[in-house]
């Protein structure tokens, strides 16, 4: 596909249904300026990876177009065509053909270390309550090398063992994000690096997200949505009506215990 095709015909489709940018931006919340970039092909101007895929989707689906077909010349007129073999067929790479073989070995090496696992574990169980239950009912001798056993104690005559207390606070090191929606908006999370949502939210929405290290969050319109990380709000990714991306840590949270919470 030529560059220019996927622009001309998503301006000409929308025209011939007679819709204007506003008309979508209010349907869909994607902003005039990314609707005028993607029919002009001005890639620059998007936000890029999951979310112009997003903003395509969304637009078929409210001019009645087939997604996938639409998606698919987007592909193509950004550059990511599957270049056709020499016999005229697309080529598909070796990596997509399943391997049945490897799949099935794999699920089995999955199912083998799993009952490892819990044979493991149950023998661990086993074990230890038979040790207190034979420590229950007689004395138990702690031998050593070139020791000779202590007496043996009544064990209701043993002094109760101290535990270690727990502060009820504990830090675990775990984060909590909660995302609160004000406006419909598109919404990307990675939670360690790795995607926790992507997906249109819609104003009055909540949604909760865990991870041990670190959050990465983008959002389409900053204003939309509010921050809060294990109950301490966050700033503002950034200025309502333009796109936006926070990467939030430990330090984050540190900064605002101690009442600092300018970026």
């Amino acid at each position: 596909m030529a560059r220019g095709t996927f622009g001309e015909r998503l301006k000409r489709e929308r025209e011939l249904r007679e819709v204007s940018w506003e008309e979508i931006t209010s349907a869909t919340r994607i902003g005039p300026k990314f609707l005028e970039a993607l029919e002009n092909e001005d890639w620059d101007k998007l936000p890029g990876g999951v979310f112009n895929r997003g903003f395509v989707r969304s637009i078929a689906r409210y001019l009645g177009l087939n997604e996938e077909v639409l998606l698919g010349e987007y592909d193509v007129a950004h550059g990511t065509e599957i270049p056709p073999s020499p016999n005229g067929q697309p080529e598909v790479p070796e990596s997509a053909t399943p391997n049945w073989k490897s799949a099935i070995i794999a699920l089995g090496a999955v199912l083998l270390l799993a009952a490892i696992v819990a044979g493991g574990f149950y023998l661990w169980k086993f074990v230890t309550r038979h040790s207190v239950k034979q420590t229950g009912t007689t004395s138990l001798h702690v031998l050593a090398a070139g020791r000779p056993a202590p007496s043996i104690i009544p064990t209701s005559a043993q002094a109760p063992v101290a535990q270690p207390s727990v502060p009820v606070n504990a830090d675990l090191g775990s984060l909590d994000l909660l995302v609160i929606a004000k406006s419909a908006t598109h919404l990307l999370v990675l939670a360690d690096g790795r995607v926790a949502f992507y997906d249109q939210v819609h104003p009055g929405e909540r949604h909760h997200f865990g991870a041990e290290d670190n959050f990465e969050v983008t959002v389409v319109d900053c204003g939309a949505v509010l921050l809060e990380m294990n109950g301490q709000a966050i700033p503002a990714i950034g200025q309502p009506g333009s796109s936006g991306t926070m990467k939030l840590k430990h330090d984050d949270l540190r900064q605002a215990t101690g009442g600092n919470t300018q970026r």
